[in-house]
């Protein structure tokens, strides 16, 4: 696969109002990658992360956002031998691979882009497919300058994403406090989840890190409204991804031709106004580049806040279980 260079990205800056109280500008340079790495190839998949940090971090980026499923893979287009009530050989021998790039968390991989992390005194969201047992979850890793942070876990995985990928529970509603600014991550459809974005919206999130396959033009709605909704910047990472990027013995339903692009990307930087400050990238892997004004957020939060003084607690409530749940418990 022969990438477009991910210079070809865009810089943008969100846009301040004026003020007649001319204080410092409190603000954070932020950067999504839209890229893709070969299936079933980890290490490549780790490399090529942390090239894409290294490069947007070379670029001012301090917080950084892959895609969902960057390490491990999003298999689009395979069926793994399914249909309703039966499996194929070949279809678990395909799964037994997919189990097999996917990574432990912690584990070398996450020890690997931790080192870069703080090396570069950076922060990064990377999507990825954990290994725990025979599971495997859809999840997006934190780093920062102290190295890795915690995850994520999908809760619900999307269609048939459920043959593929267990569901997580409460307990990895992570949220970061980089110094600057919350950072906090739902990935793909999660964004779609009412409930889900209301118990993050309660964790202050400023940062709403969306790592997706979803290339839709639809989507586009989606970033903009939960950025005017939670009045918090908005950072969606998408896949580029081409049939070339899966090796040759797989059949993807969207056609054999090297070119044929599987996940056409949609990467976009939104502001809390819903403003579209860089994307979306189209037609190729790229990095956007946006310098965030954070005194944006009170500005935006003015009139709206879901979680505080928008609220009628009076009427509506969420109760929010955030207990880890085990199958087996001993003691």
């Amino acid at each position: 696969m022969t990438p477009t260079p991910a210079s070809a990205g865009v810089s943008a800056s969100a846009p301040a109002a004026p003020s007649a109280s001319a204080g410092p500008r409190r603000t954070v340079t932020v950067a999504v990658a839209q890229a893709a790495a070969p299936l079933f190839d980890t290490p490549a998949a780790v490399a090529r992360a942390e090239q894409l940090v290294r490069e947007a971090a070379a670029g001012g980026a301090e917080v950084v956002v892959l895609p969902e499923a960057f390490i491990g893979g999003y298999p689009k287009g395979l069926d793994f031998g399914i249909t309703v009530g039966s499996r194929t050989p070949a279809g678990r021998d395909l799964f037994r691979r997919y189990h097999e790039a996917a990574v432990e968390v912690p584990g070398p991989e996450t020890g690997t882009l931790a080192a870069v992390t703080r090396e570069l005194g950076c922060h990064a969201v990377i999507g990825a497919v954990e290994r725990r047992g025979g599971t495997l979850y859809c999840v997006a890793l934190f780093f920062g300058p102290d190295g890795y942070l915690g995850l994520h876990r999908k809760l619900m995985p999307t269609a048939a994403e459920r043959y593929l990928w267990g569901q997580g529970d409460g307990s990895t509603l992570t949220v970061v406090d980089t110094g600057a600014a919350r950072v906090g991550a739902a990935i793909c459809w999660e964004n779609y989840m009412p409930l889900l974005r209301t118990a993050m919206y309660a964790k202050g999130v400023d940062l709403w890190c969306a790592p997706t396959v979803d290339d839709r033009d639809a989507w586009q709605a989606t970033m903009r409204h939960i950025a005017l909704e939670g009045r918090c910047f908005v950072l969606s990472a998408c896949q580029y991804l081409r049939r070339d990027a899966l090796p040759d013995d797989l059949h993807p339903v969207q056609g054999d031709a090297p070119d044929t692009v599987l996940i056409g990307g949609g990467s976009v930087i939104v502001s809390p106004l819903g403003e579209v400050l860089a994307g979306p990238l189209r037609d190729g892997e790229g990095i956007l580049t946006a310098e965030l004004d954070l005194d944006e957020l009170a500005r935006a939060r003015f009139d709206l806040d879901t979680t505080g003084h928008y609220a009628r607690p009076d009427v509506f409530s969420l109760h929010v279980d955030e207990t880890a749940r085990t199958t087996v418990t001993s003691g």
